[in-house]
């Protein structure tokens, strides 16, 4: 029980890798906070099925008042918030297209959740996590940014600025012990991706050919990262980004 007492807020959390991250964390003892737009209770009975205790919260990354709501509501429940898991993102249902052909309300709406909800959320768990003296930021970028993926820029550029993010905030933040760090993905094969496939399988292939480790990733190869940017095992790393994606991209 690596992660025992602490209090982890998912955004996401309500399907997708969300909710494994949030599933794996409350294995490791962790109380979570499902912070979700959409309907949080299934990853809630998920996590009460393995004796784990969880909450969940309606919440919209992009809204400040939103944000505030649900590190408010999180300081209510569990009195305190250790990690915060910015994992809330537009992805799944991007088509891919030339950049030329992304409609500008589809670019402020990539950015909106992908950029400005990391920022907002951080913002919100920050006075808590100082109080503290500890707490542990953990923004999710993407492998796609350090290969220039094609046809999906606001998407790779989004990730790239959770990077960003990441780099500069580990130095406003570090004084009071607090830990900000990236885990960037590369393809991932969910539930929904599998159903709704972004890329044709000769593309897909060719992504596993550049791993060094061939074979298609799944949410269980990520968590393991997840629960040691949370953990106390990775208090003196700030700044960082881990890419977990068999070695297909280099960082």
């Amino acid at each position: 029980m690596r992660l025992e007492g602490k209090v982890v807020i998912v955004t996401g959390a309500a399907r997708g890798l969300g909710r494994a991250y949030a599933l794996r964390l409350a294995r490791e003892g962790a109380k979570i906070v499902v912070a979700d737009v959409l309907d949080g209770s299934e990853t809630v009975e998920a996590i009460k099925k393995i004796d784990g205790e969880a909450i969940a919260i309606k919440t919209d990354v992009t809204g400040e008042e939103s944000t505030r709501e649900m590190a408010a509501k999180s300081i209510e429940a569990f009195d305190r918030i250790d990690v915060l898991v910015n994992n809330a993102a537009i992805f799944a249902t991007i088509a891919k297209r030339p950049f030329w052909e992304i409609p500008a309300e589809e670019w402020d709406a990539v950015m909106a959740v992908n950029l400005k909800g990391p920022f907002l959320c951080a913002k919100a768990v920050y006075p808590q996590m100082k109080a503290q003296g500890k707490g542990k930021i953990i923004n999710v970028a993407s492998g796609t940014y350090f290969k220039g993926v094609p046809n999906f820029l606001h998407y790779v550029v989004s990730k790239g600025g959770n990077i960003a993010i990441t780099r500069s905030m580990a130095r406003e933040v570090g004084d009071a012990g607090i830990c900000v760090n990236t885990i960037a993905p590369g393809y991932t094969e969910t539930d929904y991706l599998h159903e709704h496939p972004q890329d044709p399988p000769q593309v897909t292939k060719m992504i596993i050919a550049s791993q060094c480790i061939k074979r298609p990733s799944t949410p269980d190869d990520l968590t393991g990262t997840i629960v040691f940017l949370a953990s106390d095992d990775s208090d003196f790393i700030s700044g960082q980004t881990i890419l977990v994606d068999g070695g297909s991209a280099f960082n």
